[in-house]
């Protein structure tokens, strides 16, 4: 595992770099269909909402991750509307899974993840060091080519909003599990453009670190 230190350096140098990918790098990952029902109340969920700073190894079965992304920023009803808003309905933020065995796309409509880069990115979604090792970072991602409606100068605090509003859904989701997560600003926004292949028109806004906690070990903010 790189050090906090080692990592910011090499991000100040331009020199942050994905690792090979572990295991085998699927085109595409079919989802199990995400289970909507269930978990604990919501005033519970959020007595119980944190963020945590030590993640087990272990990684989310895909059933469980099928339900962390529809909670997340999954289509909830017949009109493709999903359960996080966004201005206008844009829908400018897209989702992008860090996993040991390479980056994905999620696509909401197809319950499903698609293969954007066949490298484990988990130690460029930030400077910390307990990001190498989590099991799973979220990537949030504003595709500013979907905005058109709305003025090029608040396009970014648009899809910052819609981006929080995603990332609390991960953290009660999380809470309702018995998941640990943290949302994190302090990224190499550059680096991570550059493993993902974005666009000019797609801007990193935030990264989220997802997995299981380490036993009788927690920190709260």
């Amino acid at each position: 595992m790189m050090s906090t230190f080692t990592k910011f350096a090499l991000g100040l140098m331009g020199q942050l770099r994905p690792k090979p990918a572990r295991g085998d790098s699927a085109t595409s990952i079919v989802l199990p269909a995400p289970r909507k029902e269930g978990g604990l109340p919501l005033m519970e969920t959020l007595a119980r909402r944190h963020s945590s700073r030590e993640f087990s190894k272990d990684a989310l079965p895909f059933a469980q991750l099928a339900d962390l992304l529809w909670a997340a920023y999954g289509v909830n009803r017949a009109d493709c509307g999903r359960t996080a808003p966004s201005a206008l309905n844009a829908q400018e933020v897209d989702v992008y899974v860090a996993l040991p065995s390479g980056a994905y796309l999620y696509d909401a409509a197809a319950n499903a993840l698609h293969l954007v880069a066949p490298s484990d990115l988990r130690r460029v979604t930030g400077y910390q060091d307990f990001v190498d090792e989590a099991p799973l970072d979220l990537v949030y991602v504003a595709d500013h080519a979907r905005m058109a409606m709305v003025p090029v100068g608040q396009r970014e605090s648009y899809a910052s909003a819609a981006a929080g509003a995603i990332a609390q859904n991960v953290y009660l989701f999380c809470a309702s599990s018995g998941l640990a997560t943290v949302i994190r600003a302090w990224i190499d926004r550059n680096a991570i453009a550059d493993a993902l292949g974005l666009t000019h028109d797609q801007q990193v806004l935030l990264s989220q670190t997802v997995g299981y906690p380490m036993a009788n070990t927690q920190s709260r903010s």
